[in-house]
């Protein structure tokens, strides 16, 4: 009884140190709780069953006191806007940032009985979402017909105008989503095995002999990592615009406005990188550590799929992460033919993430 007691004892003070072991290994945490977690959060908040997001444009004017327009207004997925002056809508129609402007009136040439126009004015760029909007607009007036008129014409009728805009295609939403996730990874991954690997084999311990600052060290990764985005960003964007007709709105204008624009990006996810290299004590606590600020990322920001379908709560963080800033910007530059002093907010919260993670970066540098 005695020799089987003790197995027994051994056996459970095996499993108590190989737990406490686990429970201290960055990397099971991460792959085995952490991932799963997140995969689970973010898929399990997007609802497949849920309408797109259709935003659409209020005009002045429209009648906003009948059955139909309450009828619209409950229209699962849509999002009116009003108030806006017609130049800005108009200038929203183009941009694509809206599906159409709607009008409600009533029909003068309906006499005795109650009719409205119900009018869109839309671009090329809205596409399949401005056929969706009319099939939803048809069982909206319907719903009210079964109410008011079941035996009798129709309460409104549904017209359709296109006024010239640009044409969206899918590269237009990807490829900035890829120069994004490239420049992540390259800032993440590449600076923090670097640095730690430099730390490592005792080549900061050398540097620290001579006269060389900490900042300027951090400044030559930066300066390398810049002239490998340079030819990594010319490659991608040439491939988009000249394979696939990615659109540049304002031509090398908009090329240059974005490579500028993609330094915030770079200060951004290298210092994630510096930071990381020096907070680690082991170098295989870099890929699970990495792999919680990057994944989140991919995963929220927009890169593969909008965040619209995210709910409001869920959307309300992912537009203050810096990749989101970034793409979003990029995608505002590109396709709607921003320059950079019109998106001061874009603008505003990357300088603010840069300015909390470069001194971060600097306080956080070990020599050895």
């Amino acid at each position: 009884m005695g020799f089987h007691s003790n197995q027994i004892k051994a056996a459970f003070t095996l499993s108590r140190f190989s737990l406490l072991a686990m429970l201290r290994s960055p990397t099971s945490i991460v792959f085995s709780l952490l991932f799963p977690i997140i995969f689970i959060t973010v898929f399990g908040s997007i609802n497949p069953g849920k309408p797109p997001v259709m935003n659409i444009a209020l005009e002045k004017g429209s009648d906003t006191t009948n059955l139909v327009f309450k009828a619209i207004k409950c229209i699962p997925g849509l999002h009116l806007q009003c108030g806006a002056s017609p130049a800005l809508i108009t200038a929203d129609l183009k941009k694509g940032r809206i599906v159409a402007m709607l009008s409600i009136a009533p029909d003068p040439t309906k006499i005795g009985i109650q009719h409205y126009r119900i009018h869109l004015e839309a671009t090329s760029s809205s596409g399949e979402t401005l056929t969706l909007l009319k099939t939803q607009l048809r069982e909206a007036v319907a719903r009210v017909d079964q109410v008011v008129y079941p035996q009798n014409p129709s309460i409104a009728s549904i017209s359709v105008s296109q006024i010239p805009g640009h044409v969206f295609h899918s590269i237009d939403f990807i490829l900035p989503g890829q120069l994004g996730f490239s420049l992540l990874m390259a800032g993440v991954y590449g600076s923090s095995f670097l640095l730690f690997s430099l730390r490592k084999n005792l080549v900061l311990r050398r540097l620290r002999t001579a006269p060389v600052r900490r900042s300027v060290i951090i400044a030559g990764e930066m300066l390398s990592r810049l002239f490998f985005h340079v030819i990594s960003f010319i490659i991608m964007v040439a491939l988009g615009y000249f394979v696939f007709g990615f659109t540049l709105m304002n031509g090398f204008v908009t090329f240059m406005e974005m490579l500028v624009f993609s330094l915030f990006g770079l200060f951004i996810f290298m210092g994630i990188g510096f930071i990381i290299s020096g907070v680690v004590q082991s170098e295989n606590a870099i890929a699970p550590i990495a792999n919680t600020v990057v994944l989140p990322q991919i995963l929220l920001c927009g890169l593969f799929f909008p965040i619209d379908n995210y709910p409001h709560w869920l959307q309300q963080f992912c537009n203050i992460l810096p990749l989101t800033l970034f793409v979003d910007g990029l995608r505002k530059i590109a396709f709607e033919g921003s320059h950079l002093w019109q998106l001061p907010l874009t603008i505003g919260g990357l300088v603010l993430w840069t300015l909390l993670i470069g001194p971060l970066s600097v306080r956080l540098f070990k020599w050895e």
